[in-house]
């Protein structure tokens, strides 16, 4: 009888160590072990030996304490592409999905509304999905005020000028001068909330994600508010600034 463990194992880490090299790749920067592990959801145990498989096998390098992408994956390619904004962000929402369980989303500025790049859908039977390459406008999601954050002031006056700020729910925000009280406070904290602004039932929180020093987006979760509470918006929040801590060097 065939071993349907050992064959079980062998697909997961495979699996695991292709999410290693496309997470590297994408990041572009060196990164502790932590950090992957808590990126990618691999415990720290069975991360240690495919680090070590990957550096021995040249596609990774070590420095120090940090792994980068190695100098054996050209082996492995045609030609050297630059990664897409998804492809870069893709297994950062997959880290917010995995460790809250919840669905989350990296969100990029279409003029005044935002568009989903890249999303994962959390498991429960209660959740909130959106699909990639849906737009909304960007005074009712909580990543639409997290970039309206990162405005100047002339592009704020801009926007406000041109903005027809629709109500989607009884609780969408459609008064400028509210609408800037929370900016200036998304500013203060660096985290945006819009709580049934967008779609009934759904609580869901945001930051704006920098790389390179230019703000590419904003990675989100949303949450159904039976399951929404104030650590889960704290454990949220720390999660996203961590997320966001790991584009740069």
């Amino acid at each position: 009888m065939a071993d349907v463990r050992g064959s079980a194992s062998t697909v997961k880490s495979a699996m695991r160590t292709l999410d290693i090299l496309e997470f590297l790749v994408a990041q572009q920067h060196p990164m502790a072990a932590n950090d992957i592990a808590a990126a990618l959801a691999i415990p720290v145990s069975s991360l240690s030996y495919l680090l070590g498989t990957l550096v021995e096998r040249g596609y990774l390098e070590r420095r120090g304490r940090l792994y980068a992408a190695g100098p054996g994956l050209e082996r492995l390619q045609a030609k050297k592409a630059e990664p897409s904004l998804a492809e870069r962000f893709a297994p950062l929402v997959r880290m917010l999905r995995v460790q809250l369980n919840e669905s989350a989303s990296f969100f990029v500025r279409k003029g005044q509304m935002v568009e989903a790049l890249a999303t994962e859908v959390g498991e429960h039977a209660l959740r909130y999905s959106i699909e990639v390459g849906r737009q909304a406008p960007l005074h009712a999601l909580a990543s639409g005020k997290a970039l309206l954050a990162t405005y100047t002031p002339e592009e704020l006056d801009d926007y406000f000028a041109c903005a027809a700020l629709e109500p989607l729910t009884p609780h969408t925000i459609t008064s400028d001068e509210r609408l800037r009280a929370e900016i200036e406070e998304v500013r203060r904290t660096g985290f945006a909330h819009a709580y049934e602004e967008y779609a009934l039932g759904i609580a869901s929180v945001g930051r704006a994600v920098s790389f390179n020093g230019q703000v590419a987006g904003a990675l989100s979760v949303a949450i159904p508010l039976p399951r929404w509470s104030e650590e889960m918006d704290r454990k949220a929040m720390a999660l996203l600034k961590r997320a966001a801590a790991m584009l740069e060097p």
